[in-house]
């Protein structure tokens, strides 16, 4: 039948969902252990949602089931390319994927302290930055003493590496 003939509150929309945060193509998808379980009780949450306001069986509810179905492959697609890295196997006494970071930062004279997580654990508020992000590409592979200096829009930023641990 042609769609001109149905009904307009029959034709279904097609939910706009957010991307989840880029990743370049050809970059792995690395992720901790951490992350990859709160990427899976995402999905958990996304599933218990989907399915109750499936039981609640109303019309107004089909788009938001929409919503989430489209959220869900995106973030299935996700799970799926996540390739999880064994922090305990990383070089302990140098900077990689999954370190903790104590940096002291000369022009405030303060320590800050930075996870390097996968793009969707990633998280500033929780000091967890982007294996992709301009800090931890500088800090990559430095051991405990180094100076770095990062370079932002401000200007020259200098740093010493003052500590390097692994969470277990």
């Amino acid at each position: 039948m042609s769609r001109g003939f149905v009904k307009e509150g029959d034709q279904e929309e097609t939910p706009l969902v957010t991307p989840r945060v880029h990743l370049p193509p050809g970059v792995t998808n690395y992720v901790t252990p951490h992350g990859l379980e709160e990427l899976k009780q995402e999905h958990k949450s996304l599933v218990d949602e989907r399915a109750i306001l499936s039981e609640q069986s109303l019309e107004k509810n089909r788009l938001q089931i929409n919503y989430l179905t489209a959220k869900l492959q995106l973030l299935e697609g996700r799970i799926n390319s996540a390739k999880i890295v064994d922090l305990a196997r990383q070089p302990q006494d140098e900077v990689h994927f999954g370190a903790k970071v104590t940096l002291f930062k000369e022009e405030e004279n303060c320590n800050c302290e930075y996870q390097i997580v996968g793009v969707d654990e990633a998280n500033i508020a929780l000091n967890k930055i982007s294996f992709l992000s301009p800090i931890a590409k500088v800090l990559a592979t430095k051991k405990v003493g180094d100076k770095v200096t990062l370079k932002t829009p401000k200007g020259s930023r200098l740093m010493l590496i003052e500590a390097i641990d692994y969470p277990k």
